[in-house]
């Protein structure tokens, strides 16, 4: 094992420490089961010398006994071995994806900007089942199989030690091979990890794109796509298989060829004459048995990488680092102002910053609307303001404190965002309505919500109404239902700052009126930011800011705004021109 190796398995065995005491009792089944086995070859010397060659029917009458004794152990140590050792592992892999789990969902928002989806479930499923093989079953082979070799070594050198030597001496060379292939089996184990990682994501790609491939004729895109990622995970398999092969080979011929001198050597006349039967069967018998426990200890390499690849793989995002969440302040429910002063805004994966020297002053209870082309920096605003991304220069301050200070559980607590993109979860509709909700709604409270978020309308007319399954990110439903149920978890969550990001762009007219009268019940008493595609919906605002490259270049009342015939009114024209 290099030395990055060895520091991946030693931390991996971290993970076994709460679990030390089925461990222990997984090892001694183990070593037990090996011996049972080396005890039977070494009983074949008395058998044969004192029985058989010496015609004692004493002796070999208590064969039988022995053989049966030797089974019912090797039995009982091998399922103890098994069990405790399966418990293990299963326990390891529970915790790490447990591990991978809490860690991705704690992730910044920009960790998941660079990473694919289908790349990270990928190291959530089949890169920790991948470790448990590491554990379980390269543990097992090294240690049962190792004790084996061991054992029958002791035999050898027991019977004759001198011929023995000859066996021992083909081991630097056993070893000189496995740590060469064991370098090409981590670099390949890498590599199945990527491709895997590429299948995961061209399937999830095909399954969330289904309409669009279908749409615009990409079938044979993706096909060939996914034709070639596929055929790569299949060549490092091959790669893998031939490798192991190949060793175990080789391996094999070293061995057998100093059986063959030891054959020799036991053939001379000199060497007959000092040779019992019983020595012969035994020595011959030891090697015999030897090349099996070799030619696994050789394969378990792989099994090794593999597993040691994955755990790589796995630490290395949970050595990524968390969302900084410093802040000390706790507030119960804020009041509502919002000051930002020069604040400067690069995305991680950009070089442009989206925000130039912003600044604004929201009041608590007012109505503050951003327009503006799209491109100018309206949404990123709203990302910033429960600090999804951490801005690079400037301040954002809510009551006067800077939104660093807070914690963040209790900064994001004051802010419900309604955003055209609606996230469902594959859940009711009430669970979808009350997700984050302190405590769950009595029947009639949730009524009330779906009515004044006019969910009520169209759940009525479902078969289970408000226990509907919505299906994976809602489904089942349309883009207008979707959006007064994220309205409903928005008045159900009753935080003091709205943030609503062009929640009425994806409607049609009946469904935008509906739903800006659940809007407008919901802005009542509370500080709202709302960033809009439709100046009509923005009208009434007590103060419309609008945005260009990052910048705020005017803002005003509506009619301050048209009285200036600047952007604004360009804006407004060209709106109503198009209606």
């Amino acid at each position: 094992m290099t030395q990055s190796s060895l520091k991946i398995y030693k931390r991996l065995l971290l993970y076994v420490k709460p679990f030390k005491a089925i461990a222990i009792f997984s090892v001694i089944g183990m070593l037990g089961y090996s011996a049972m086995d080396a005890l039977f070859v070494r009983l074949m010397k008395p058998f044969i010398d004192d029985g058989l060659t010496a015609g004692n029917s004493e002796v070999l009458s208590l064969a039988p006994y022995f053989v049966m004794a030797l089974v019912i152990g090797r039995g009982i140590f091998n399922y103890m071995a098994s069990y405790c050792l399966s418990y293990v592992g299963s326990q390891v892999v529970k915790t790490l994806r447990q591990s991978l789990f809490e860690h991705m969902l704690a992730m910044p928002v920009s960790f998941h900007d660079k990473h694919s989806k289908g790349e990270l479930i990928s190291k959530i499923t089949f890169d920790t089942e991948q470790v448990q093989q590491a554990i379980t079953r390269a543990l097992q082979i090294l240690i049962r199989e190792g004790a084996y070799v061991v054992f029958l070594l002791i035999v050898m050198f027991e019977a004759s030690w001198k011929l023995s030597l000859i066996f021992v001496i083909v081991t630097p060379l056993v070893a000189v091979i496995v740590s060469i292939v064991s370098k090409r089996f981590r670099k390949i184990s890498k590599n199945i990890q990527d491709a895997m990682g590429e299948v995961t994501r061209s399937s999830e790609q095909m399954l969330t794109g289904h309409k669009v491939i279908h749409g615009f004729g990409g079938q044979e895109k993706e096909i060939s796509h996914f034709d070639v990622v596929n055929n790569r995970n299949r060549q490092q398999r091959v790669k893998m298989d031939a490798t192991k092969a190949l060793s175990v080979s080789v391996i094999q011929i070293l061995a057998a060829g100093s059986m063959a001198v030891i054959l020799a050597i036991i053939a001379m006349p000199s060497m007959l004459a000092t040779i019992t039967s019983g020595t012969f069967v035994t020595l011959i018998s030891s090697m015999m048995l030897m090349l099996r426990p070799l030619k696994q200890l050789a394969n378990v390499n792989s099994d090794l990488q593999r597993g040691i690849s994955a755990a790589e793989s796995i630490f290395e995002v949970l050595d990524v680092e968390q969302e900084k969440d410093d802040g000390k302040v706790v507030v119960e429910r804020a009041q509502g102002n919002i000051e930002i002063n020069s604040l400067t805004f690069t995305y991680p994966t950009k070089d442009e910053p989206v925000l130039h020297g912003l600044t604004l002053d929201i009041q608590s209870g007012k109505t503050v609307a951003l327009v503006g082309r799209s491109g100018s920096g309206k949404s990123t605003l709203s990302n910033l303001l429960p600090r999804f991304y951490d801005y690079q220069a400037g301040t954002i301050k809510l009551d006067g404190i800077e939104l660093s200070e807070y914690q963040l559980k209790s900064l994001r607590a004051q802010f419900a965002l309604v955003s055209q993109q609606v996230v469902l979860f594959n859940d009711t509709i009430a669970n979808n309505i009350m997700y984050g909700a302190k405590s769950p709604l009595t029947k009639d409270e949730l009524i009330q919500v779906a009515k004044q978020a006019h969910v009520w309308e169209f759940v009525q007319d479902l078969p289970d109404g408000l226990n509907t399954v919505v299906g994976e990110n809602g489904v089942m439903l349309s883009g207008g239902q979707r959006q007064r149920i994220a309205i409903a978890r928005a008045i159900v969550k009753d935080a003091p700052i709205l943030i609503l990001d062009e929640a009425t762009s994806a409607l049609d007219t009946e469904s935008e009126r509906l739903i800006q009268k659940a809007l407008d019940s919901l802005m009542v008493g509370k500080t709202s930011i709302v960033i809009a595609h439709r100046l009509s919906t923005i009208e009434n605002a007590d103060l419309i800011c609008v945005m260009d490259k990052g910048r705020i270049i005017e803002q005003g009342s509506h009619a301050q705004l048209l009285e200036r015939g600047g952007m604004y009114t360009a804006l407004c024209q060209m709106q109503s021109g198009h209606h």
